[in-house]
């Protein structure tokens, strides 16, 4: 997902999102880089707070790492109760290539979730060079990018429903 910034606020822009009612979102946020995943989760729910869709409306599942978010987001589309799941997580580039192993697995596990589910799952997930890198995009000079997913999630999860309705 690319980073919609506007000029006046420097943050993202709910213009054209459409409403969805009584939406459901599922959360799926690593534990492993806290510090930044907090902030991704606390941007996804303010976001959609801001929208108007309260908290409680939100069912937020906690795992070890980036990898294991993939098994989670499978477990909510089995439950069906979510109209969209955010992945959240963060990997910055260490000196081997275990960030390599830990962003194909995770980016191919969410391709895989969304090309066989009925119910989006948008990727959350920062996979930076750099803790700067990661701290821009976590609440930062470049946004939060929790806080997009959330906007993408209410725009496909409307999408689903358009579509499902026809």
């Amino acid at each position: 997902m690319s980073t919609i910034l506007t000029k006046e606020t420097g943050g993202i822009s709910p213009i054209g999102i459409p409403r969805v009612k009584d939406l459901r979102v599922g959360i799926v946020a690593a534990r492993w880089n806290n510090k930044l995943t907090d902030a991704l989760l606390e941007g996804a729910l303010s976001t959609h707070e801001d929208m108007g869709y309260p908290r409680g409306n939100h069912d937020v599942l906690r795992v070890p790492g980036t990898i294991e978010l993939v098994h989670a987001a499978a477990l909510l589309l089995e439950e069906d109760s979510v109209d969209a799941i955010i992945m959240i997580g963060c990997v910055i580039r260490g000196d081997t290539p275990h960030f390599d192993y830990v962003c194909q697995c995770v980016t191919q596990g969410c391709a895989t979730l969304n090309a066989r589910g009925l119910i989006p799952v948008i990727f959350s997930v920062l996979t930076t060079e750099n803790e700067q890198q990661a701290l821009d995009r976590a609440g930062g000079a470049l946004g939060n990018k929790g806080s997009e997913g959330a906007l993408a999630a209410i725009e496909m999860a409307a999408l689903n429903r358009s579509f499902f309705e026809l």
